[in-house]
């Protein structure tokens, strides 16, 4: 299994990667092995779609990064070192998670050591990172600027985190930082435009994707927006909803559309 998979533009090409890091669903049998048996039944933490929801963007000319191995193996949006992204007591899950978002062990029995998860950096983390990093250069090359659209999506209500039901849409950028001010609301106009409940850095700032590789003051911005899985599934979040899907793929268009003309 590649450790990523690369969708190409078929339009003429524009400054923008699109990196979807947890919709994979892979997990190696070996290292499945090791899982508790019910965990597996349903990979709940999973950002279920997110690369069918944008798979529209090619067409617009936007290149698609997404990572194929599950975020259990490693997060893709985890500080490399485990350093925490929030210190205001809700549940993070580690780098190599042990537990989901809930505290559900992920494990029957041995969690992985410091030695399994340095292999797992450099097998599966490092190489994900370094082709973003490609990316970005490429259009840094082509362009002269670059923003980097960490897609995302979660569950409405996850008590492990909080007990409030999440906004629709949370577009991070922490506190400003990862991108210049005129990118950020280029896209919160647009987001702001429907029915849409909008956060702005609350509850999430944005994970280590968007926090590692936004520097506007060289031209590279970062963006992460979450957004709960009821705007494109199903009542029971399991299951594609085409009706709901094509609503927020229209708002992510005109999004994009404007993003593109801020970057031009």
């Amino acid at each position: 299994m590649d450790i990523y998979s690369i969708t190409e533009p078929t339009n003429t090409t524009v400054p923008i990667v699109i990196s979807v890091p947890h919709a994979g669903t892979y997990i190696p049998k070996d290292l499945e092995a090791l899982f508790e048996p019910k965990m597996l039944t349903h990979l709940d933490d999973t950002d279920f779609f997110v690369d069918k929801l944008y798979s529209f963007a090619t067409e617009m000319g936007i290149t698609i990064i997404k990572a194929n191995y599950h975020r259990w193996v490693i997060d893709l949006n985890r500080n490399p070192e485990s350093k925490p992204l929030y210190n205001d007591g809700r549940v993070i899950t580690n780098l190599v998670p042990t537990t989901d978002f809930n505290g559900n062990n992920l494990y029957k029995d041995k969690v992985p050591t410091s030695k399994d998860i340095e292999d797992r950096i450099h097998k599966y983390y490092l190489p994900y990172h370094q082709k973003i990093r490609d990316l970005i250069n490429e259009k840094l090359d082509a362009f002269g600027k670059v923003l980097l659209f960490d897609a995302h999506s979660i569950r409405q209500i996850v008590p492990g985190i909080r007990k409030e039901p999440f906004p629709d849409l949370i577009l991070g950028n922490n506190d400003g930082k990862t991108a210049s001010s005129n990118v950020i609301n280029a896209t919160l106009e647009v987001l702001k435009s429907e029915s849409y409940n909008v956060t702005h850095n609350t509850p999430f700032k944005g994970g280590q994707i968007t926090r590692s590789f936004g520097q506007p003051e060289k031209g590279i911005h970062a963006l992460q927006l979450e957004m709960t899985k009821l705007n494109y599934m199903d009542d029971t979040e399991t299951k594609y909803h085409p009706e709901r899907a094509e609503k927020m793929q229209n708002l992510l268009k005109e999004m994009f559309t404007s993003l593109i003309k801020e970057l031009q």
